[in-house]
C-alpha cells in the first residue's frame, strides 16, 4: 500500500522519495527475525561451551584410562616372588584396561563428531535466520523508492481504479500497489520531444531540420519553437481518422525554447514552414469544392450564394492560397450552401 506518494508536477531531484510503501509486515518480520537470531547465536554458543565440556571430559576420560594401562603394565612384571596366579590376574587387568582405552579413544572421536555436527547445524539455522534478516532488511529498504536523476514527477493512471465511464485516475496516497505497476514518471525536461503525424500528401515537402511554431492547447497565449529531428521512413494507416483511413509519417520534432509550464502528454499543434508567399489570398481549405472538376468557392452575394470557379496557387491541410477567382474582404461558404438550400425545399 502506498502512504506517501509525491504531488504530481512536483520537481525532484536524485535521490529524493517518490514513492513510500507500508513497511508494517516487513517491520514485525523483521523485530521476529532479529530476536530469532539473538536465539540462534545463544544456541550456537551453548552448542560450542557444551562441546568444549564434552572434549575435556572426554580427554579426561582418556588420559585416565591410559594412566591404567601404564600402571597395569607395571603390575605384570614376571617376578620370581610373585605368585603365577598374581600375574595372570595382572595381566587380566592390563587386558581390560588396553580395552578401556581404546573404548575411551572411540568415544572422544565419536563425542567430537556428534558436537561438531550439533555445533554445525546451529550454525546453519544461525545462517539462515541471518540471510532472512538480511532479505527483509534489503525489502524495506526498497520500499523507499528514491529519484534515480532529476525530473518532474508524472504521476500515471491506476488502471484498477476506473469507473464505470472506463475513465481511471491517478495513483494516490492509499492505493495498493502489484508488481510491474507504473506509479510514477520523471521525465527530464531540460530538453523536450513533440510527436505528430504528418500527411503523406506533404512528406515531400518536409525536410529535417525545418523550422516549427508550436502552440499547446494549454498555453495559448505563448507559441514555442522547434526544429524537426526524425521523419519516419514508412507511412502508417492512422484508423483513427477518416474513412477511408489516412497513411501518416511519423514526425518527431525538438523545442528550442520549453519552459516549466510544458508537462508530458500535452496536446500541441504545430506549423511547419515549407515556402513563404507574400501577399497569398487565403482561405479555409474546406471552403473549396469541386464542381464538373473544377475547384470552386461559393461567394455570398445579398442573401445568396453564387458559384465561382477559382485558381489554386498552393494547397495545405486546413487552408489554401489562391492566384484568382475571388477578391480580398469577399464572404465565402465552408462547402456548397445551394446543395443543402435545395435539400431543404424537397
Amino acid at each position: 500500500q502506498i502512504i506517501k506518494l509525491v504531488k504530481n508536477g512536483t520537481s525532484v531531484r536524485a535521490g529524493d522519495v517518490v514513492i513510500e510503501f507500508d513497511p508494517t509486515a516487513y517491520a514485525r518480520a523483521q523485530t521476529d527475525r532479529r530476536a530469532e537470531l539473538k536465539q540462534a547465536e545463544a544456541e550456537t554458543e551453548q552448542a560450542r561451551a557444551q562441546g568444549r565440556i564434552s572434549e575435556e571430559a572426554s580427554a579426561t576420560n582418556l588420559l585416565r584410562a591410559r594412566f591404567d594401562v601404564n600402571r597395569a603394565k607395571l603390575d605384570v612384571v614376571d617376578r620370581d616372588f610373585v605368585a603365577r596366579i598374581e600375574l595372570e590376574r595382572a595381566k587380566l587387568a592390563l587386558s581390560d584396561a588396553e580395552q578401556r582405552l581404546k573404548e575411551a579413544d572411540k568415544k572422544r572421536v565419536a563425542e567430537a563428531a556428534s558436537v561438531a555436527a550439533n555445533i554445525a547445524g546451529r550454525v546453519r539455522r544461525q545462517e539462515r535466520v541471518q540471510q532472512d534478516l538480511e532479505r527483509i532488511e534489503r525489502a524495506l529498504a526498497s520500499f523507499e523508492v528514491r529519484a534515480p536523476s532529476a525530473g518532474t514527477a508524472n504521476l500515471m493512471a491506476n488502471s484498477r481504479s476506473g469507473s464505470m465511464s472506463g475513465n481511471s485516475q491517478d495513483f494516490r496516497e492509499g492505493d495498493r500497489a502489484w508488481p510491474g505497476a507504473s506509479i510514477v514518471e520523471l521525465p527530464d525536461l531540460s530538453s523536450v520531444h513533440l510527436t505528430a503525424r504528418l500527411d503523406e500528401s506533404d512528406r515531400g515537402r518536409v525536410n529535417v531540420d525545418q523550422p516549427a511554431t508550436v502552440h499547446l492547447d494549454a498555453v495559448p497565449e505563448r507559441p514555442y519553437h522547434s526544429t524537426v529531428s526524425r521523419i519516419s521512413l514508412l507511412a502508417r494507416v492512422d484508423f483513427a481518422s477518416t474513412w477511408p483511413p489516412a497513411r501518416d509519417f511519423d514526425l518527431e520534432l525538438s523545442m528550442a525554447d520549453p519552459d516549466a509550464r510544458l508537462k508530458p502528454g500535452m496536446t500541441a499543434t504545430l506549423r511547419i514552414i515549407v515556402a513563404r508567399h507574400p501577399n497569398a489570398l487565403v482561405v479555409p481549405a474546406q471552403a473549396v469544392t469541386l464542381v464538373n472538376g473544377q475547384p470552386t468557392v461559393y461567394v455570398q452575394t445579398g442573401s445568396g450564394f453564387v458559384a465561382r470557379t477559382v485558381v489554386i496557387a498552393r494547397r495545405g491541410r486546413e487552408q489554401m492560397a489562391l492566384a484568382s477567382g475571388v477578391e480580398p474582404g469577399e464572404r465565402i461558404a465552408l462547402g456548397n450552401p445551394l446543395r443543402k438550400v435545395g435539400a431543404g425545399s424537397r
